[in-house]
């Protein structure tokens, strides 16, 4: 009979790639490690690791069986997680993903005053919405939407895009520009400054591009990188300019770290939802969560 213990411990082989870092990270001996490994390789009949001096490395078929089993050794594990969570509390558990640059604005401030055990998860939104789809995650923070059955979006709050820059950056022929809408200079002279992304696709620059010169930004970031937090760290401390929602920058702002450039002439705006699987949570974790992001 196969012993659940067999796989976790295959996982966790695989994923730390050692057996005395299997046994550290599953808090057992190494033998313990060693008897797991080699009772689920005498069931499968094959050999799922070739074993080297400083490293287990995966056979072709240990390939092949770690994505056969890794989702429902997860899918195990997280209703395990759960059962721990509520077995000795009433305190619902609720898993949230979401960006860490809205966890540090919005939320990290208020969780502490949640009726909850919470567990929160940062990748990226792609797959946050898979999470959300097999089950792992009860909800998800996002400005994206699509049409997957089930999924609910209730929009939570409109962020406004802003163009920032250094506080000392000079400005002054841009203002004029501005002042004289002559867009198309504008356009120019931010062309020909170095510019902070988030993405290299440069989809937040876009959507402010293209709402206020109409076209597509032919702009070539000099740093890309994909954490807000750090953006603005290295903005406030060297140069460069970026377009970032208001709320990641609003403090920064108020505080003189950067300074607001440009609005827009015409604002714009993205719209952050609140998603969830309807047939996966209760009224009172949607309220619950709702609350946290007033």
């Amino acid at each position: 009979m196969v012993d659940m213990e067999w796989y976790r411990t295959f996982k966790t082989i695989y994923q730390v790639g050692t057996l005395t870092g299997a046994a550290q990270e599953l808090l057992i001996s190494q033998p313990n490690v060693s008897q797991h490994l080699s009772a689920l390789e005498a069931h499968v009949g094959k050999q799922l690791f070739e074993r080297k001096p400083r490293r287990m490395v995966p056979t072709d078929y240990g390939k092949l069986f770690y994505t056969q089993v890794i989702d429902a050794i997860e899918k195990l594990e997280y209703i395990e997680a759960e059962f721990r969570y509520t077995r000795s509390s009433n305190i619902p558990l609720t898993c949230i993903g979401t960006s860490k640059e809205f966890f540090y604005s919005i939320l990290a401030s208020n969780i502490s005053q949640a009726p909850a055990n919470l567990v929160f998860e940062f990748c990226p939104t792609k797959e946050l919405m898979q999470k959300l789809n097999s089950g792992k995650l009860y909800f998800v923070i996002t400005s994206s939407r699509n049409d997957e059955k089930d999924i609910v979006y209730e929009p939570i709050r409109t962020a406004n895009l802003l163009l920032v820059g250094n506080k000392e950056f000079d400005t002054t022929e841009f203002d004029l520009f501005i002042t004289n809408s002559e867009f198309d200079k504008a356009e120019k002279w931010l062309c020909d400054k170095d510019w902070y992304a988030y993405s290299s696709d440069l989809a937040i620059i876009r959507r402010f591009w293209l709402e206020n010169f109409k076209k597509r930004p032919t702009i070539k970031p000099r740093f890309v990188i994909p954490d807000y937090n750090s953006i603005l760290k290295g903005i406030r401390f060297g140069s460069g300019i970026t377009i970032a929602s208001d709320y990641l920058v609003q403090d920064d702002i108020d505080q003189h770290h950067i300074k607001e450039i440009w609005k827009g002439h015409h604002p714009t705006q993205n719209t952050i939802y609140l998603a969830y699987n309807k047939n996966n949570v209760t009224t009172d974790q949607i309220e619950m969560v709702k609350k946290l992001l007033r």
